[in-house]
């Protein structure tokens, strides 16, 4: 399993939320908000803020990507006005280039005193606007990824630090035979260098990898410091980690093999009837004809559910098998698994709210047990918190949820470190 015991649970709450200004119709309040936000996360000693990153407009509504911030731009104007929380941009290896991406990272990483962390994505959407007829099938994707993050860790890794030093007039002096070149030469990428960028703080910023495709699964356990995962059940989870930590031996990483963060989604209430009141609201709400396009989505987005009963399974005929699905094939398969379960297309809806992410609707004590489990298994390095921004959940975030489990001694008191890498207590970089 993963590493129990060996450090406190690592909490990071969603920044999407934090840095988007969506619904904010006045200039400048949206950034009013993020940094408010920011500073509330790191007040409450939030490991970090993770960015998701979509990089089309839906026109159905489904993905809400209209007013998405970049990541990159929006995380180092909240480097300024925080000190100690990590900073995770999401970036897509199929539409970027490393070369661009590491001296942008690696930027980050310096302006924030080494707080900069990058999850790599393959995409599942964007192609209409990167000049490609249509997306790449995944082993191309994730192929091209392999590269890209081999680059990346090059890139990093070749020059000295000693190689930029201040004199004592302020000037700059570079020392040019301690900037080296890499000579990457591969499919998708021919990359010379030096970086032009100083070392960062961190050597290399941390790096995480979401991805639950096979090709997926063993990018991360190959390469990922923390790998983001949705495992939305108990047993789900520790077949995943299972799964990963074998994959890692084979790339020899028994040692420190890869940090495992899920997101939790989840309802707060303060009491189990107020939970089961906020549960019934939360249905109530429930678009369910847009619901047939976002369980379509889940599938794989090419099924056809609008004659589909809501109160009745889905048809054998229309639950897709894997190998037809080139979209968010880890995502496809939880909700293959639930329609194979023999769940109604109701249900399905109310379970794609949540996008096949774990959820929990309970108080602080209940949310505290399952999330104490999974730690306790050894499946939960990290964890992804909601709430925060939210009006409704975020009190009961901050003053029921993180109490708790610093209660029970789950997770930190406060930062242990001076940089992002240390904070999450990685194992040194070799």
């Amino acid at each position: 399993m993963s590493q129990t015991y060996r450090r406190k649970l690592k909490t990071l709450v969603g920044a999407s939320s934090v840095i988007s200004a969506a619904n904010d119709s006045q200039p400048g309040v949206g950034i009013t908000r993020a940094i408010e936000l920011a500073k509330i996360a790191e007040r409450e000693k939030i490991t970090g803020l993770f960015t998701a990153d979509l990089l089309q407009a839906d026109a159905a509504g489904l993905a809400g990507t209209t007013g998405t911030q970049d990541p990159l731009i929006a995380l180092a104007a909240l480097s300024q006005v925080t000190s100690h929380i990590g900073l995770i941009a999401t970036v897509s290896t199929s539409w970027l280039h490393p070369y661009n991406l590491a001296r942008q990272v690696g930027t980050l990483d310096h302006i924030s005193g080494g707080r900069a962390g990058w999850n790599a994505v393959t995409s599942s959407v964007g192609e209409e606007n990167f000049g490609e007829s249509q997306l790449p099938p995944p082993q191309e994707r994730y192929a091209r990824a392999t590269e890209f993050i081999e680059v990346m860790n090059a890139l990093y890794d070749a020059n000295e630090r000693a190689a930029v030093q201040r004199t004592a007039s302020g000037g700059i002096r570079l020392d040019h035979s301690k900037l080296h070149p890499i000579h990457y030469r591969g499919d998708y990428f021919q990359v010379a260098g030096p970086l032009n960028v100083p070392p960062p703080p961190q050597r290399r910023p941390v790096q995480f990898q979401a991805g639950q495709s096979d090709a997926g699964v063993t990018l991360g356990a190959r390469y990922a410091e923390v790998i983001y995962t949705s495992q939305p059940t108990f047993d789900a989870a520790q077949t995943f980690v299972a799964d990963v930590q074998q994959r890692a031996r084979r790339f020899g990483r028994e040692h420190h093999p890869p940090l495992i963060m899920n997101s939790f989604h989840a309802i707060i209430g303060d009491s189990d009837a107020d939970v089961a009141r906020r549960l019934r609201d939360k249905h109530e709400r429930i678009n369910y004809e847009q619901g047939r396009l976002r369980v379509a989505d889940m599938l794989g987005g090419e099924v056809d559910l609008r004659d589909v009963p809501l109160d009745q399974p889905l048809p054998a005929a229309l639950i897709p098998e894997l190998a037809q699905v080139h979209r968010r094939q880890g995502r496809a398969a939880i909700f293959r698994g639930y329609a194979l379960e023999g769940l109604t297309l109701r249900e399905l809806i109310i379970k794609a709210e949540e996008t096949g992410h774990w959820f929990v609707a309970g108080t602080p004590e209940t949310l505290a047990d399952a999330i104490e489990q999974r730690y306790r298994a050894g499946v939960l390095d990290v964890i992804s918190l909601h709430g925060l921004g939210q009006p409704d959940q975020q009190d009961l975030l901050l003053n029921g949820l993180l109490p708790e489990l610093r209660r029970r001694q789950l997770i930190d008191n406060d930062y242990v470190g001076n940089d992002f890498r240390s904070s999450l207590e990685l194992a040194p970089l070799t």
